[in-house]
This record gives C-alpha cells, structure tokens and sequence, in this order.
C-alpha cells in the first residue's frame, strides 16, 4: 500500500505515519508538509529514520501535487490548527490552507482514485449553542446534564447530530465547508472518504501553545517551572475538555484504513470522551503529581474570543461501527508526555518554555 499523509511533519501527521510504518513495514509512505509551524523541523530526523519519505510541499500549492506519486489513500492531516487564526482580521492564510488545500487534496485522491481520510475537528460545532447547553458546576469542574434544549447532546457528550447553525470560529467553519466539499466528492465522484471530527488530540511531539496544543502547554509549563493562568469562566479553571491521546487516534485511523468500506461517507465524532476528561483546575493536580512542581496559577474572570466552557465528545455512533474507543486516560497521557520532555529536554525547551 502508498500512502500520502499531509502535514506529514506535523504532530498529528508524522505520529500517524511513523506508526503506521511500524506496523506496516512494507508500506511506502509519503510525508508533505510545508514546515511552516515551529518545531515540525524535529520531525525530520524522526521520519527518515522510520523510512519515510519527506516531501517538501505546500497544499496550497496546486503544482506541488503533479510532482506527487500515486498513492492508494491519502490521509489529510494538514491544517492551520488554532481557533484563534484569522480573528485579527487576516484570515488568508487560514482559509487558503485549510478549505482550498483540502480541495487539492482531494482533486489529487480523484485524479489517482485513492480513498481519502479527513481529520477535521470537533470545533466545527457553534459556540453559541455549546454556550447555551445545560450545565451542573460540580467542585472541580462544569459538567453536562442530560435535559439540552437541542438534539445530539447528553450527559456522555456531543454527537453527530449536534444542530451547526450558528459561528464557530474561522477555522472551524474551513473544516465544515471541507466537510461539505468531501461530501459531495464523495456522492458525486464516488471517491470513497470517511471524516473524523476530532477532539482535543495530544501527545509527545505536540509542540503546544496557548491557542492549541494546551495539554503539552499545561504540562510542559510544570515542567519548566513557568507561570500559568485560568482564562475566563470566573478563573475558577473549571472548563472542561475531553483528551485524545495520538495513540488511541492512529488505531482509528488504521482500522479505518483497512476496512474503509465499512465507513465509507460517514463523519464520526472522535475523542477522549467522559473516561479521558479534564477541567483545567483537575488538569493541575495530575501535573503537580507527576512532575513534582507547584507553579503560580493567576486567575482571570474574562472570557477569552471562541472559548467554550464544556465539551465531551460521544464517541458512541463510532464505537458502534468500528469498535473503537480509547484506550488512555489523563493520567496516563499526562505522564507519557512528561517522559518525553524528560527525554528530549534539550531539543523542547527551546521550544516549549
């Protein structure tokens, strides 16, 4: 099997493809990506020495697919990943890579009638409406109830079928209208395609920052000994968010990518769900245990531009397809990254702190 994996140095793209050529050694894989985020540079070393091929590329950039070889699938990893992108009023970049590079990644799988797999993201949902959802506040964090006043949404989280009217943020609108253009790719061209909308993915290799990547950030802040705050919501640090670790994402991705008939047109939510969720107020505790450092948190009564307080993915419609579900829980997941910072201190901390 050839596989293209887009922002292939990325976090989530170089996991998936060193993984993948793990366990499928004889597997030809193809990594683009345009190293544009700082520390994707890392991922270099790391690729060539799973025996993949880096590509040099832009999705941007049509002619940067002629020089592409066939492959079979192509799995779409690539995205300018911050909710905050564009909202100070440069939203180019942005749409350019996110909506019009998926267009010509999908006119690539066409031209090679390869399956395509998007990984999207749980922000496609409306904020206003996630804002507007029934919610307890428990000691340590904010918690969803079962009576909502909109369909796709309980006390085990947010699925399919959640109502998208309403703003989401520019990046979670060019993954919507991505979503919509691989549908209509999908009934009208027949290219075979599943969609994940995401939640909050992580793990080692994610070079975090204050608008994504926020687990590494929490940790890597412990670990470093740096000063931390909770944004908005009172500063209580209750907001809550569920956490996927990259691990427990490439087994999706792999089983999708042996048995894509069985998703073929389907958009699954994918994320830690209930077992693997944290507030931030929780998130601290694990940190302090497992690095051992107490850092000064301040507290911030304002909310912060496309925040929402609460978001727990229902991973029920694909673990009912597929069998899938994850694997890790927060404790786990903080401590796999705090090993790798331990590891590879000298190469983050550069970056990180």
């Amino acid at each position: 099997m050839k596989l293209l994996i887009t922002g292939g140095a990325g976090f989530v793209g170089s996991s998936l493809a060193i993984s993948l050529k793990q366990n499928y050694p004889q597997y030809q894989i193809f990594a683009l990506d345009n190293l544009k985020r700082r520390g994707s540079e890392l991922s270099l070393a790391r690729l060539k020495a799973a025996g993949i091929e880096f590509l040099h590329g832009d999705i941007r950039n049509k002619e940067d697919f002629d020089a592409l070889p066939a492959v079979d699938t192509v799995i779409e990893a690539s995205a300018e990943p911050s909710v905050l992108a564009g909202l100070d009023g440069t939203p180019d970049y942005l749409i350019n890579t996110n909506l019009f590079g998926t267009v010509n990644c999908l006119n690539y799988a066409l031209k090679h009638k390869a399956n395509f797999i998007f990984l999207s993201t749980s922000r496609v949902y409306p904020i206003k409406t996630i804002e507007t959802l029934n919610f307890e506040e428990a000691d340590t964090r904010f918690m969803l109830t079962d009576d909502q006043p909109v369909p796709g949404v309980s006390s085990k989280g947010i699925a399919e079928n959640f109502p998208l009217d309403g703003a989401r943020s520019l990046y979670g609108t060019t993954k919507l209208a991505s979503e919509l253009l691989i549908q209509e790719y999908n009934e009208f061209y027949g290219l075979k395609t599943v969609i994940n909308r995401c939640g909050v993915i992580t793990g080692p290799w994610q070079m975090g920052k204050v608008d994504q990547g926020v687990m590494v950030l929490w940790i890597a802040k412990h670990y470093f000994e740096q000063k931390l705050a909770y944004i908005g919501y009172g500063g209580t640090g209750k907001q809550t968010r569920d956490m996927l670790h990259i691990a427990d994402l490439y087994r999706l991705i792999d089983w999708e990518l042996h048995h894509l008939d069985a998703v073929n047109g389907q958009i699954l939510n994918a994320g830690g769900g209930q077992q693997s969720s944290a507030s931030l107020q929780e998130l601290t505790k694990i940190c302090q245990e497992v690095t051992g450092k107490t850092i000064p948190i301040t507290q911030v009564a304002e909310n912060r531009a496309a925040d929402i307080r609460l978001y727990i993915t229902d991973n029920t419609n694909v673990t009912n397809l597929t069998g899938w579900k994850p694997e890790l829980g927060i404790r786990e997941i903080v401590t796999d990254i705090h090993d790798w910072l331990n590891e590879n201190r000298a190469a983050l901390e550069p970056i990180l702190k």
